[in-house]
């Protein structure tokens, strides 16, 4: 028997073959687009995903604006933050969230799907939101996604 055709092949940073993606986020449920894209960026559908290495693809998310939510959390989710400083936490409703930065609501969905070290630090600067319909990305030639079908 040959032992080594039972060989583990694991992918790093340099071997992992890495595409770029973009998904548009026009009336996508912000949770379940979140969930999709960290699997993408984590590259968990991949037939060589490597636990602790960054094998996933870049994911470029466009029309973040325009981005949807199920139930009462535009009036009832509430982002808090602390300044470090006595009686700092601050806290930010998910509609002015939205209204000011809604690049931010879709990171923060992104971030907490990710893992919780530095792995998933580094995996969260392979994703670019965007609030239009327009990126500077088109020299990567990102193809386009629609997670409503996977």
């Amino acid at each position: 028997m040959d032992t080594l055709s039972y060989k583990t092949l694991s992918v790093n940073k340099e071997t992992a073959d890495k595409q770029w993606v973009l998904v548009d986020a026009t009336d996508q449920i912000l949770g379940r687009m979140a969930s999709q894209v960290a699997m993408i960026l984590r590259g968990k559908k991949k037939p060589s995903f490597t636990p602790n290495a960054d094998c996933g693809d870049n994911v470029i998310i466009i029309n973040a604006e325009k981005i949807r939510m199920t139930g009462k959390k535009m009036t009832d989710k509430v982002y808090m933050h602390y300044t470090g400083n006595p009686g700092g936490q601050r806290f930010v409703g998910i509609k002015e969230m939205m209204a000011k930065q809604p690049t931010k609501v879709v990171e923060e969905a992104v971030r907490g799907m990710l893992p919780k070290n530095r792995l998933g630090a580094k995996l969260l600067d392979n994703l670019f939101v965007y609030a239009g319909p327009n990126h500077p990305h088109e020299a990567q030639k990102p193809k386009l996604i629609n997670l409503n079908k996977e």
